[in-house]
């Protein structure tokens, strides 16, 4: 995998870049002007950025993800992964008939929906997973593959489905392996 240079990265113009981020060349990155990507997070091929995204320190955005950040925002905290095929959106058409859909029509003849989406810490989200406006991904959370997060979930949990539900506890043993990480790291 090819990854931009400093320099390539740079004229980019993030609001902010933090240090030893890496970004494949095969990444579509848009309005880069509203992102934030924090210290040694990597966004892999063939993935988009769009509107509004904060990346924090040590999150994997691994191939083929999208996030739609648009105008309200999505943003993952430390150490937050998406697994091949993710696709997260702050904003979306309604899809009631009420009114007409798609981004070529006027905004008078349709009602979009606009909500920001967070990750909090230690959120994995598994393959093909979608996450819809408005929701907010709690602390330590795994999400199954192939899920479909409508609502927001509560801490260290797993959850799987379509819609998403409660399945089991997660471990919280990550939280020493992190602490060990960074005090190893001096992050």
């Amino acid at each position: 995998m090819g990854y931009l240079s400093e320099s390539a990265l740079e004229e980019l113009n993030f609001r902010s870049l933090g240090r030893g981020v890496k970004i494949s060349d095969k990444a579509s990155i848009y309005d880069a002007d509203l992102m934030d990507i924090g210290d040694f997070s990597r966004v892999d091929d063939f993935c988009i950025l769009s509107g509004k995204v904060s990346l924090g320190r040590y999150c994997h955005v691994t191939p083929m993800c999208l996030i739609a950040g648009g105008q309200p925002g999505v943003e993952l905290r430390d150490f937050c992964t998406l697994a091949y095929g993710v696709k997260i959106f702050a904003q979306s058409d309604d899809y009631s008939g009420e009114t007409m859909v798609n981004s070529l029509i006027p905004r008078k003849y349709k009602r979009e929906i606009f909500a920001p989406v967070r990750l909090e810490r230690q959120v994995i989200v598994g393959t093909n997973s979608v996450i819809l406006p408005g929701v907010t991904v709690a602390e330590g959370c795994a999400i199954g593959a192939m899920t479909l997060v409508a609502k927001s979930t509560e801490p260290w949990g797993i959850y799987v489905g379509s819609p998403a539900r409660w399945l089991k506890a997660r471990k919280k043993d990550l939280n020493e392996l992190e602490n060990r990480f960074l005090q190893e790291t001096n992050a």
